[in-house]
């Protein structure tokens, strides 16, 4: 009797036994299918360097087809990858990511295009993009490329004195083409001094801050231009009267935008506000922004303006941005401007951006005039504001591509960990020495009371 009953009971037991091992592999499977079909992780580094900006989340979590995003490196490099291209997949569910190596499949690797080690190539069945780099830059702005049916073609007008696209010095252009470049649009110079005619594959034509006043025959070109529908970008530059020349003194071409409801003052904005200290008092700053497509987004992301007019602005247009109310318009500087200047002069905020739709329908021209031309220069732009932001942004509006209006993405904070000597000191201490000094004495006082 008793054997029996022990019999049943280790049956019983086997049986629990099982069960118990039954459930815990059923839990153990549902976790992980759960965890891969809702993969979420939360960033808590200060200046959220594992999470994708606006911009990204935007375009991929807005995705209506499948893409594909084939990652080409060796075997050993993948982990190294899996990081940033999970984020994107995780973003929606019709991105799917492929890690191939190309010395194991060479042949998908020469049907994708890829050319080196590291390439991540966007495919979504009808057009192939290549991102040369594992950011987050380089891949969205390829996922932008490959959701768009062309490149758009942004013309810079030459001839007058404006900042070159291939100057690399710091009033230079090149991180602007650069930038350009990397979100889809193709850059290149035109003169309307040898044809006074803007060429019909330019989506956006850019005025870079001339030096010099447009001739008529220009002035009638871009007036066309946008009549039939184009797209402008005009940048002035401040009224500085030097002993030997007048600079930003172009009324012809202000004369021209005046005509679209904003006129360009002569003037220089002086900015006294606490975040101009940083660039000086000629560099107007930005904080707020009207409710425009353009600027929305923005927040209150710093923006600078160096060397920057006021503008008057009236229907079409409406003001984007302002500056600070510590700011001063002063006609005429001298080279040292003292108090006395400052109390004659009008106290701000003034109108540093303005745009204006012109026309109606299709074929309605856009418009987009800033008191400043030094604000897109590779100084502004190597700078850890918003200029390069907002360029893109007025950019996308202009192309009317205000789906990609956004922040883009940014290159992570550097905020190492410094710790001195004696921080070192406690550190060695308190994980080497006395956590595990307590743990041994902890288990000795459990065993001394049970002993």
């Amino acid at each position: 009797m008793n054997s029996q009953w022990l019999k049943a009971r280790q049956t019983r037991y086997g049986a629990y036994l099982a069960l118990y091992l039954v459930v815990i592999i059923a839990v153990i499977v549902a976790a992980n299918w759960l965890a891969n079909q809702h993969n979420k992780s939360v960033d808590v580094t200060a200046n959220k360097q594992f999470t994708l900006s606006p911009e990204t989340k935007k375009v991929v979590g807005e995705l209506k087809h499948p893409l594909t995003i084939y990652y080409f490196d060796k075997t050993d490099q993948f982990e190294h990858a899996r990081d940033l291209l999970d984020r994107y997949r995780n973003l929606s569910g019709h991105v799917k990511v492929d890690y191939v190596d190309p010395d194991k499949n060479p042949i998908l690797a020469r049907q994708e295009g890829m050319h080196n080690y590291g390439d991540i190539v966007v495919d979504n069945g009808v057009k192939k993009e290549t991102a040369t780099a594992l950011t987050e830059e380089q891949l969205t702005g390829a996922i932008v490329r490959d959701l768009k049916s062309g490149a758009r073609n942004a013309c810079f007008v030459q001839g007058s004195g404006e900042h070159s696209l291939d100057d690399t010095g710091r009033g230079g252009y090149s991180s602007f083409k650069d930038a350009l470049e990397k979100n889809n649009y193709k850059t290149r110079s035109i003169s309307l001094i040898e044809k006074p005619d803007v060429p019909k594959d330019c989506n956006i034509v850019v005025v870079a801050g001339p030096k010099h006043d447009y001739l008529q025959p220009e002035l009638d070109a871009l007036k066309t231009y946008v009549q039939n529908g184009g797209h402008v970008i005009v940048n002035f530059d401040a009224v500085l009267n030097l002993a030997d020349e007048k600079l930003g003194d172009t009324p012809k071409l202000a004369e021209l935008v005046t005509s679209w409801g904003v006129t360009p003052n002569n003037n220089v904005i002086i900015d006294l506000s606490a975040a101009s200290r940083l660039f000086g008092q000629t560099s107007a700053v930005v904080g707020s922004y009207e409710q425009h497509p353009i600027t929305r987004v923005m927040g209150d992301t710093a923006t600078v303006f160096p060397l920057a007019r006021s503008l008057d602005v009236k229907s079409p247009a409406e003001k984007l941005f302002s500056s600070t109310a510590d700011s001063y318009a002063i006609t005429n500087p001298k080279a040292t401007i003292t108090q006395a200047d400052l109390d004659k002069a009008a106290k701000g905020p003034f109108a540093l951006g303005a745009a204006a739709t012109i026309g109606s329908g299709n074929n309605a021209g856009r418009v987009i005039v800033v008191g400043s031309s030094e604000w897109l220069s590779n100084t502004m732009f190597s700078a850890p504001i918003g200029n390069r932001d907002l360029a893109l942004n007025m950019m996308n509006w202009l192309t009317s591509d205000e789906d990609l209006i956004s922040i883009r993405p940014k290159e992570p904070e550097d905020r190492r960990l410094h710790i001195t000597g004696s921080g070192m000191r406690v550190l060695f201490l308190t994980s080497i020495v006395f956590l595990p000094l307590m743990a041994i004495l902890s288990g000795v006082s459990m065993w001394w009371k049970r002993r």
